[in-house]
């Protein structure tokens, strides 16, 4: 796994626990949410175009 594709699992990893911090404290979001599943999506894409390598 390249350096990149590492950091982009952890700002997922931060993301999922903000976004659900803030569900927790004010309320859900979709566009939150949505934004989370179109970050995770890109990172799952990094991974499995690195692997190919």
């Amino acid at each position: 796994m390249s350096g990149s594709t590492r950091t982009m699992g952890v700002v997922t990893v931060v993301a999922l626990v903000v976004v659900t911090a803030y569900t927790v404290g004010l309320g859900s979001s979709g566009w939150l949410w949505f934004g989370w599943v179109v970050l995770g999506l890109v990172t799952l894409g990094m991974i499995a175009t690195g692997r190919e390598h």
